[in-house]
């Protein structure tokens, strides 16, 4: 009788390890490929802009280039006001690259002659032209990013003070933004060596609503 209650509870034991052994868990490759989806396309401060008036409506561009892999892909980025698209601010090519336990990183990097990538996106050929050795990293501006499976979210900041800027008399930036599949809040401000921000958002990040 014991004999057959010991086999009875191996047998559903097993039963218990091979229904769960056929779940598969997401993978890091699978959280890379929702990054890449989650930052690509159309944003809008909008909406924002009209419930704050301390925001700005800006319109932001983030479209993939050239070809992408398991562990990396690049996007062109432009920023403008929407009342000035023709004329962006900011003009940069993202390189994210996956790195392990659900980590990610996005390096930020610059690149000649800005302008003639106006209103070329959507086309591979100008982009074709670039090499990416004649890219210029912005060191010490890189976000790390990690994935937050409760929120379906990828949360990140670069360094306290490892990215350096003359803006507006300041010494160095900060970068904290939120990517989740509605858009993303990103808030960037500069400060100067007392620690005192001298420009950026005060109040929180802007909110880009994905279009």
């Amino acid at each position: 009788m014991k004999n057959w209650l010991l086999l009875a509870a191996l047998s559903a034991v097993l039963t218990l390890f091979s229904a769960f052994s056929n779940i598969v868990p997401a993978s890091s490759s699978d959280n890379f490929d929702l990054l890449k989806e989650y930052m690509s396309g159309s944003f809008s401060s909008e909406q924002q802009s009209k419930n704050d008036s301390d925001y700005f409506d800006i319109r932001l561009r983030m479209e993939p280039i050239w070809e992408s892999t398991p562990n990396e892909f690049f996007l062109y980025v432009e920023q403008a006001m929407s009342s000035a698209l023709e004329k962006p601010y900011r003009q940069r090519i993202y390189r994210v690259v996956r790195e392990p336990d659900e980590r990610f990183v996005s390096y930020i990097y610059s690149v000649n002659a800005p302008q003639r990538f106006v209103g070329k996106l959507g086309t591979d050929e100008v982009f074709s032209a670039i090499t990416r050795d004649s890219l210029k990293l912005l060191d010490g501006c890189e976000v790390h990013l990690t994935f937050i499976p409760k929120m379906s979210q990828f949360e990140g900041s670069t360094g306290d003070h490892s990215c350096p800027s003359t803006r507006s008399g300041a010494t160095y930036t900060t970068s904290r933004v939120v990517i989740g599949p509605k858009g993303m809040n990103s808030w960037d401000q500069g400060w100067n060596d007392a620690g005192v921000q001298v420009w950026g958002a005060t109040k929180g990040g802007y909110e880009f609503l994905k279009q």
